[in-house]
Formats: structure tokens, sequence, C-alpha cells
């Protein structure tokens, strides 16, 4: 009996969610769109009503939900609300495409094709997530719709990821930072793009996530308080001059303030723009740009602003159609303040990007849109890339800020904020990177690795001669000139071993050597290479030289070394297949003499931290943090060689753990410090430095310590010592 209560208390649930998309889809008016999207849920409910999701849920939840998204929080019409209904269906039920595309259309097939994921692993260096992304980039020809579709269906399931595994967390998680949120920023999707990035250190790092949530809702009385004061006079000023406007205060996201004290070194309390105030103008298109000015001059009227702190995107709009106004000004408690100004259009398209940006464009070109479809068509367009360095090299040019560069004809061609003169050669063509020589900048010759900045005016002087090398990839920043530059080396490297080929070929046959297995294996077990192509390569550049195999003896045809001890890869493997059907951990420290691992240098992770193991090609397993920049990467990318791990609780195994320390620079402090630490504690130091300034001392000392626990203790003994400002971990 409860069973079928619960069933009919469920299918009540499904039609109230289904009445509640209606009600939030302001842009399916006519009963023709009305009955379309009645018949795609149809489809979807019967398609998907066996199925249920890891929250023990009905499935049909998760369609509707990211429906709803798409249509309230996106803004997007019946095509999409309807894509995003039907999203799953041929990739998890018996429906195809051409069942889609006779019920609903074409356009609907195509986005529905975008959205499935792609089946099979296109080779074992490829990422199958990786191969997803890029399939719905190649779409991006077609339709954005299917891009803008799939954000909606990553964040619905970032919003339920808690019935999830924590290792399915973490990879999830990792993903939606390191490739999904910096798309929807790319594509204006702000208030996405800020969820996404909460919800991911929500998974990735709880404890923070938890303290800065807990520290922004005891300082929110406080901060409306100030808010009104400060905007008080604002609105009066305003008001008298006839505006119609709206101020809203925006408060700073969670992972941006954890952002901001990762890079700065600072606490919450340190940081003083957590909020920003937002003047909303009602204006009409043509008079949106002069009634911005004119508030942000009434502004500047009556708060004192800071010149190094105005940024003008209405005279040149973001790559991703961001318009606005900031100034920071000094509040009278002398607090700096962001003061943002813009038109209702323009907040509309900054929180909904392109998807409100089709609403006011009516049928006009938007340049800017296009001119970023090109770029990743470019990259796209390169065979020789695979999923993963595309994806690497894509997501390179998705959070840069941007700077304007003159051609000597005065057009403006936008970069991001680090690229070199060589990446400005090459986004104005191919050839012109591949051939360029020489660059200067402002009339002026300077090296091609020359770092641009806003207002430079370059010009590339080019020779047929001339040919990348190796070098161009440790200073270019951009994915059109990384792929590039790889492709042009890439035939190159292929013509260096078919010569490096040759000539080991002359030298087997002069010494009479067997074209062997056997013989292959000895040789990349002398040279620690993982391919006889190494091999080949590394001769066609003179890297190793033929004479060094003369002095291996050769009997009978074959290439007799001391064989090296062997390789942990057989114990790998093996350990591998034992943790997939077991689900057993790497204890760290327990069972490692059988490994050869490594604690990864960009984290130094000790015990205590949350970690995993990640199998290199040549190097055995290295141990991360899960919060290490680097991780995010690795478990986005290469999900299939993460082992999960934890640190054995029997052994006292002294690690190795950074500390920065600031304070000010009283006589005698810097010996107490190390007093504490060597004396006190009982720690043992490796290395200390300091450095004084204006009155302020910072420190970086490495410490060995035996856990979290153990460093914690020792820090917060550390913060205790008068005149200490501040101590926190250095995480590599």
């Amino acid at each position: 009996m409860q069973f079928f209560e619960k069933l009919d208390q469920e299918s009540k649930e499904i039609r109230a969610q289904y009445r509640s998309l209606l009600k939030v889809s302001k842009n399916v008016r006519s009963k023709k769109d009305r009955l379309m999207l009645r018949k795609a849920f149809d489809v979807a409910l019967e398609a998907h009503k066996d199925m249920r999701r890891k929250s023990g849920e009905p499935y049909i939840y998760h369609p509707i939900a990211v429906a709803r998204i798409v249509a309230e929080e996106i803004g997007l019409g019946v095509t999409s609300i309807v894509c995003a209904l039907l999203h799953d269906t041929v990739e998890d039920t018996d429906i195809n495409l051409d069942d889609i595309e006779h019920m609903f259309g074409d356009k609907v097939r195509v986005i529905i094709d975008g959205l499935t994921k792609i089946s099979e692993v296109v080779g074992y260096t490829e990422s199958l997530q990786a191969e997803n992304f890029r399939k719905i980039l190649l779409t991006l020809s077609d339709d954005v719709r299917v891009i803008i579709i799939k954000l909606a269906d990553r964040l619905h399931n970032m919003r339920t990821l808690e019935s999830m595994r924590r290792d399915k967390q973490l990879k999830i998680a990792s993903e939606t930072l390191y490739l999904f949120a910096p798309l929807a920023h790319r594509l204006g999707l702000y208030a996405l793009k800020t969820e996404l990035e909460d919800l991911s250190l929500k998974y990735t790092e709880p404890e923070v996530y938890d303290e800065i949530s807990t520290k922004l809702e005891k300082t929110q009385e406080v901060r409306m308080r100030f808010v009104s004061q400060f905007s008080l006079p604002i609105k009066e000023s305003l008001k008298k001059q006839k505006f119609k406007y709206d101020i809203k205060a925006r408060t700073k996201s969670i992972y941006s303030i954890y952002n901001k004290m990762k890079t700065k070194n600072v606490l919450f309390e340190e940081i003083y723009d957590v909020f920003a105030i937002r003047i909303i103008i009602d204006a009409k298109p043509q008079e949106e740009k002069a009634k911005c000015w004119q508030a942000y001059s009434l502004v500047t009227d009556y708060y004192q602003p800071n010149p190094d702190r105005l940024r003008d995107w209405l005279s040149t709009p973001k790559a991703n159609g961001y318009e606005s106004l900031h100034t920071t000004v000094m509040s009278p408690s002398g607090r700096w303040v962001e003061v943002q100004i813009r038109s209702k259009r323009m907040d509309e398209v900054a929180e909904k990007g392109y998807a409100a940006h089709w609403k006011y464009k009516e049928g006009t070109n938007d340049t800017n849109f296009d001119e970023w479809i090109n770029k990743i068509r470019e990259l796209l367009e390169n065979p020789e890339s695979n999923a993963v360095e595309f994806i690497d090299d894509f997501k390179l040019n998705l959070f840069s800020e941007e700077i304007f560069i003159f051609t000597p004809k005065g057009e403006i061609r936008n970069l991001p904020k680090g690229a070199s003169a060589l990446d400005f050669a090459f986004d104005i063509h191919t050839e012109v990177g591949v051939q360029c020589m020489g660059v200067k900048v402002n009339h002026k010759l300077v090296p091609l690795s020359t770092e641009l900045k806003s207002g430079d005016q370059v010009e590339i002087i080019t020779s047929r001669k001339q040919k990348p090398n190796e070098d161009w990839l440790k200073f270019v920043i951009t994915g059109k000139a990384k792929s590039n530059i790889k492709s042009a080396l890439k035939v190159d490297r292929r013509r260096l071993i078919l010569e490096g080929e040759e000539r080991y070929g002359k030298w087997a046959k002069k010494n009479k050597v067997n074209a062997s297995k056997a013989n292959e294996k000895r040789i990349l077990s002398l040279y620690r290479l993982p391919s006889m192509h190494e091999f080949f390569y590394r001769l066609g550049i003179d890297r190793i030289k033929l004479d060094q195999l003369q002095r291996m003896s050769i009997e009978r045809g074959k290439i007799q070394t001391n064989d090296p001890p062997p390789t942990p890869k057989s114990t790998l493997e093996k350990h591998l297949q034992k943790q997939g059907k077991t689900e057993e951990m790497l204890v760290i420290g327990e069972q490692m003499d059988n490994f050869d691992y490594k604690i990864s240098p960009c984290c130094n992770p000790i015990p205590g931290d949350e970690v995993f193991g990640f199998i290199t090609i040549n190097d055995g397993i290295k141990i991360h943090k899960t919060n290490c920049p680097n991780a995010i990467q690795l478990m986005s990318n290469y999900a299939y060689r993460i082992v999960k791990a934890r640190w054995t609780s029997q052994q006292e195994i002294a690690f190795l753990a950074g500390i920065k320390v600031m304070g000010l620079d009283d006589l005698g402090l810097v010996n107490k410090i190390t007093g504490l630490i060597s004396s006190q504690l009982n720690v043992n130091m490796r290395s200390i430095s300091f450095d004084s300034k204006d009155g302020v001392f910072e420190g970086t000392i490495m410490v060995y310590v035996h856990d979290t626990i153990h460093l914690k203790n020792l820090m917060s003994k550390m913060k205790q010592i008068d005149g200490v400002i501040n101590v926190i971990r250095i995480e590599g």
C-alpha cells in the first residue's frame, strides 16, 4: 500500500513541477508552442518512467529542473526548453535521433545530438569528458543553445551532488571548475558561472566554503546598513536629475572571496571589496552611455574616486558582450567601495549573457560573438591536437582579462592579458605567426616574447625562411598560437623521426642487430624512453649519439644489457584492477614499499590532507591534495588514472610543509618565532627566510610535521606571539 501511495505522491509532484515550468516559461506564448512543450514533457516522462537518480528520486525530476533553469534563469524560448526536457532521452533510452527529428523537427535533432555524449573513448590517452566537451564546442557553428543547455544540465547536477560518492563529487566538481564555469563566464552567463564556482568549492573544499559562508551571514546586517547609508546621497542626486534607476548591493561570491584570500594571502576581514554597489539605469538604447557617464559624474561629485580604478567597458565592451562602467570611491568612513553603473539592458546581458543579448539584438550582427566562435573553430580545425590538449589550450583564454592592441593601420585586436607579441602575430593569421621573425612595438624592435600592454601598436616582420621552435611554446599563451606551433612542430618532428629511424636502420644493419621487440625493449630500458618513436626523434635531433649504442655488447643479433629492476607498472596495474573490483584505497605509508610513489611538490600534501594518487606514464604514482590546482585538471581530463588514497594512521612519518608568517618588524620577533618552533615545540626546520619592508616583515619557513593536526597546532601557537599578524600554509 505504501509503495502505491509513494507512486501517487511522486506522480502529483511531477505534474506540479511541470505546471511550475509552464509558469516560468515567459517566452512560450502561442498555443502551438504550448502543445510542443507538452509533447516533449510526455515523451520524456514515458522514456524515463522506470529510471531513478542516485538520490532515489524519479529521473524525470532532472530534465524538468534543467528545463526550468533554461526558461527562468537564462530566459530561452520553446525550442531550448523542449531540448532541455529531452536532453537525456537519446543517451539513456530507446529513443533515437530519427525519432526526435520525426516528432520535433531537425533543429531539435541537431541540439539533442550535440547534447548526447560520445560512448567510446577515442584513444587510451584521450579523456572521455574532454572529448565530450570538444563535441559540444563543435556544435557552436550549428547552434550555441547546445552549450547553454549543457551548462544548465551541469548546474542542476551540481545542485544535487550530495547523493553521489565522495570520489565522484570531487571529480565532477573539479571538472565543473576547470571547464564549465570558465565557459559560462565566456558566454556572459555570470549568474550561472558564480553558482557553478561556489558549488564546486562546496565539494572540493567544504571547510573553507562553510567558513566563508558563515562569515558572510554574520556580517550581512552590517553590510546592508553601510550600503543604505552610502547610497542615500546618490539616490537624492539621481532623483533630482529625474533618473529612473534601481540600486542594488552585490556581494562577492564565496569562490571569488576564497580566490582573493588565496592569491593575496589575506584573511576574510582584510578584503575591502566583499560587496559592490550597482546602479541600474532605465534608459533608451541611444541614451544609455550618456546616462551612465552622467550617473558616474553624480557619484564622483559626492565621493572621491580612485583614478587608477576606473574601468570603462562602455566604450569597449568585453568579448562576451559585457558593458558597464566601474569605479572605486572612498566612503566617509575611509573604506573603498566599488560602484558599477550600467543600463537595464546591460545588466540583463551581464547576468544572462548572450541569451539576453539575442532579446535586444533584433537581427543585427553580433561581431564579438561571431569572432569568438571563429576563434574556437580555428582551434577545432587543427587535426593534430587531441581532446585534452585542445581543452587545455581552449581554457587558457576563457577566464583571461583582455587587452586591446592596435595594428599599424589602427585596427583594434582583443587579446588575453599576458599575451606576447608572437600571440598577436598568430591572432592576425596563422601564416603570419609561423613566419614571424621580428616585432616592432610602438615603432621599437623587441623580442617575440615581449608581453603586450593595452594601447600598444604592433607591427609584425615575417620571413618565409622562419620556422617555429619549441622555445616559442614557453611564452605564448593563446590557444591559437599554441595549437598552431604544436602542429608545425609535429610536422617537423615526423621528419626528424624518419631521419632517426633511417640512421638506426643503417647502424643495425652494419652491426648485425636483429629488428626484434626484445632489442627495442632493451634500448628503451637503457634510455628510459616510452617508445621507439621518441628514441628515433632523439637520434634525429642528435640528443642521442649512435656511438653510445656501440658500447653495448651484441651477441647473435641480440643487444645485451644489464636489465634494470622491473618497473612498478605491473604492480600498479594489479592494484588498479583490484581497486576497480573491491573499491579499496591506496594506504600511503602502509603498503607503499611495493609502489614507486612521490609526494607531489606542487601542493606538498601531508597526513590529514584529503589526497588521491595519479598514475603517471614514467614516474610511478604522484600523491596530490584534492584541492591542488593541478588536481582539477587531472580529475577532469584523466579520471581513469586516478587512484583513491588515504594516509596510514600507523606510522609516524615526517613530511615537509611550508608556512608563511607576516608581522610587525619588532626587534627579537624572529628569534621568538624560531625559538618557539625548534626549542619549545621540537619541530625540525629545513629552511627559513625573512624579508622586511616599511616596518612589516614576511617570512617563509619550511618545517617537518607529522600531519595536518601537528601543522595547525604549530601555526596556532605562532599566531599567539605578539607582533605576528598572520600565519598561513604555503600550498606548494
